[in-house]
């Protein structure tokens, strides 16, 4: 990476893995060691936050999304890929360097924090498009192989990738029910993008894990026309969508105002029209992060 990419990642509180690759820590990670309360993948899917890592196989994204709180504007140089054992390794090895100062404050339980050094879940969702990583499905069995479940984050726009792999819970983001809407909220790279979606979410009810849809609503830009979503997730048939506000965090206050994030409120009574046209069920919600689940069965 070059010097001024090694820069904002110190900045923002990153941890190289290899040549390409990052791992940070979330503030839920922090909590659950402090034992102030866990995130809601663990009320939703029962994974331990302090056991989690998030990390990302390339910061590369082929999207420059409105709510992305990630440096999406930094130019990220290209490098050759290192190797899936590569990464997996680096990523657990930066994950050790990140939590090694959690265990001498005072607040620490200081059982969760040995718990925090033995990670049973790898959030493939940091920065970056994951698929861009042309040996995705690799890496995730490697993770598999040590023992840990993957959830794997994905903008849908490399299908070829998303048939391959084949993580604990594969997540396809759906952040517009229509061309236009997509255009103007993910300004894609390149015109053949929302096919290239389409194709993935048609993909989803071939894949052996669980699978998601995850639509987050930015107030004013995609909230609308519930119908035209659930057309889209009855193609995908997935196990479950979470429907979450955008939050204003890190760099997505340089292109929205706070008042983008829509109310626990209004995330509700969205996710009620989405139940209305796909027959999905309310499972769960949890209000601070301002997201509904709800399920196929």
């Amino acid at each position: 990476m070059s010097p001024e990419i090694d820069e904002l990642l110190k900045k923002h509180g990153y941890q190289k893995a290899g040549r390409h690759s990052a791992v940070k820590t979330c503030l839920w990670l922090k909590r659950s060691i402090n034992n102030a309360g866990q995130c809601y993948k663990s009320q939703f899917y029962g994974i331990a936050s302090h056991r989690c890592i998030q990390m990302t196989p390339t910061l590369q994204c082929n999207q420059r999304c409105l709510h992305c709180w990630r440096a999406i504007d930094a130019t990220i140089p290209e490098t050759p890929w290192d190797s899936p054992e590569v990464i997996a390794d680096e990523t657990l090895n930066a994950q050790q360097r990140l939590i090694s100062g959690y265990g001498g404050s005072d607040r620490a339980d200081k059982k969760l924090w040995e718990e925090s050094k033995k990670p049973l879940n790898v959030a493939i969702s940091l920065a970056g498009e994951p698929t861009l990583y042309p040996y995705q499905s690799e890496l995730i069995n490697t993770f598999h192989e040590k023992g840990m479940t993957t959830f794997v984050v994905s903008n849908g726009t490399h299908p070829e990738i998303i048939r391959k792999i084949n993580p604990t819970q594969l997540y396809l983001s759906l952040t517009a029910p229509d061309r236009e809407t997509y255009q103007h909220a993910c300004k894609p790279q390149r015109e053949e993008m929302w096919e290239k979606l389409l194709e993935s979410l048609s993909i989803l009810p071939e894949k052996q894990g669980r699978t998601a849809i995850r639509i987050t609503l930015i107030e004013g830009v995609n909230d609308i026309n519930p119908n035209e979503y659930a057309e889209l997730i009855k193609r995908a048939t997935p196990d479950y969508i979470e429907i979450k506000a955008y939050m204003h965090l890190g760099f997505s206050r340089k292109r929205l105002e706070r008042s983008a994030m829509p109310t626990h409120t209004k995330i509700n009574k969205f996710a009620q029209k989405i139940i209305e046209y796909t027959g999905y069920k309310l499972t769960d919600e949890s209000e601070p992060s301002r997201v509904v689940l709800l399920s196929k069965n």
